[in-house]
């Protein structure tokens, strides 16, 4: 499992090396350096009735406009295939040899909601990035819908054609869509079990969308009982916000993780009534877990545990 978050120049690993892979100067890939980011805010000027985000991103490219987003680029080192976005910071990964695995340790600490609930209906996950957490969710809960919300194309591309996300389906979706657009859409309230949050821009030091607005739309989206998983980093001002506005949001139901990686915490918050769990619940839900999904949960379990102080739990 790879624990850094950080690599060398994705630009220079993919693009600029004389002996670059091949397949990475094909035409995909070659499509793929049209400039992304996951997400982005919403302007004061602009207005419910205003064009679609695939127009306004049309609108955008137009000739001496500077790119709307940074460029997606990839790197590849030790069996593994990293994306990024233009920069040294990690914004996926896949295992060539066990492409549908988690490699990233945050990544898998933001299935942690499986502690708590079992898989619902339906997952979102507001950014794609290299769709670890989409196919992961796709591959193992076979009763579960899956959708992926993603503003840049380039990175569905991606997606598909770099890190084996499979074609949509009956239980698979990827939405080209802003996510903010997609939580306020009135057609999305109370119909997701779990949304993961996951949408950073290229230098990846915090979440494009992070307000109280923003949050509420995301609880708004939410069944009862369900779970928000949000991607944060520790070490940065945006963190102590996000953990503000999310416990505003959610009424003081979340749960701020210990870090991973280099500043990585991921904060659960919990929606619907009340949830107790004796430590032996938690124990036996641990081990299914680590037994079914090849997820750490017994280590999730101590991190809670220094969390709340107590090896049981309720919220």
């Amino acid at each position: 499992m790879i624990k850094l978050i950080r690599r060398a120049s994705a630009e220079a690993r993919a693009f600029l090396q004389e002996h670059a892979d091949d397949a990475l100067e094909s035409e995909v890939v070659r499509k793929l350096k049209t400039p992304r980011a996951a997400s982005r805010k919403r302007s004061d000027a602009e207005t419910d009735d205003e064009p679609p985000a695939r127009k306004r991103a049309a609108a955008d490219e137009k000739p001496g406009r500077k790119p709307r987003f940074a460029p997606v680029t990839f790197s590849e080192e030790g069996g593994v295939r990293f994306l990024h976005f233009g920069t040294e910071w990690v914004q996926g990964a896949m295992r060539l040899r066990h492409p549908w695995r988690l490699e990233l340790e945050y990544a898998q600490q933001m299935m942690a909601w499986l502690l708590f609930l079992d898989a619902p209906p339906k997952i979102a996950q507001l950014g794609l990035g290299s769709a670890a957490l989409t196919k992961f969710c796709y591959r193992h809960f076979t009763q579960s819908h899956v959708e992926a919300v993603e503003l840049n194309p380039a990175v569905v591309i991606a997606a598909h054609s770099m890190f084996a996300l499979p074609s949509d389906d009956a239980r698979l979706r990827v939405t080209e869509c802003d996510a903010w657009d997609y939580v306020s859409d009135a057609a999305n309230h109370a119909s997701l079990g779990v949304m993961q949050v996951d949408l950073y821009d290229a230098t990846a030091r915090g979440p494009v969308l992070d307000s109280v607005a923003f949050y509420r739309a995301c609880r708004e989206c939410l069944t009862e009982p369900g779970m928000l998983s949000v991607n944060l980093f520790g070490d940065h001002p945006s963190f102590e916000r996000n953990l503000k506005n999310l416990r505003t949001v959610f009424d003081g139901r979340v749960v701020a993780l210990p870090e991973v990686h280099l500043g990585n915490r991921i904060v659960l918050a919990f929606k619907g009534p009340p949830l107790a769990f004796s430590a032996e619940q938690l124990a036996l839900r641990a081990k299914h877990i680590e037994n079914s999904f090849e997820l750490p949960a017994r280590d999730w379990l101590v991190k809670l545990s220094q969390i709340t102080g107590a090896d049981d739990f309720s919220i």
